[in-house]
């Protein structure tokens, strides 16, 4: 993190917690905290020294980049959840991973490598 801090959404993003449009969702339902004050709006940026609560619990420290990669055979979606019921590479995915991120996309019919973070 740089010394000028990042959004608030994108702090509970790289926490692991949530996506960054969710994060603005809990934010609009009243449930983050920066500092004692529940937040209105997303528009807040966030440094090391401010303690922030989701649900008043502390929101853990952002984990280090890493980065994984995934042979996407045919037939899965790129989607964490699709509506039309279709199988997934997230549902593929080895349970023990963190909350990941895909890099890119490959359709239904197309194989090949994934990246993710």
């Amino acid at each position: 993190m740089t010394g000028e801090g990042e959004r608030i959404a994108k702090r509970l993003a790289r926490a692991g917690l949530c996506s960054r449009r969710t994060a603005e969702t809990w934010i609009a339902a009243g449930r983050v905290c920066v500092n004692g004050k529940t937040l209105s709006g997303p528009g807040v940026t966030v440094t090391a020294d401010d303690v922030i609560l989701v649900d008043g619990k502390p929101v853990p420290e952002p984990e280090r980049t890493r980065l994984w990669r995934y042979h996407k055979p045919t037939g899965l979606v790129t989607t964490e959840r699709d509506p039309q019921g279709r199988p997934t590479v997230f549902e593929k995915l080895p349970a023990e991973l963190p909350r990941v991120v895909s890099v890119g996309r490959l359709d239904l019919n197309s194989e090949g490598l994934l990246v993710f973070l």
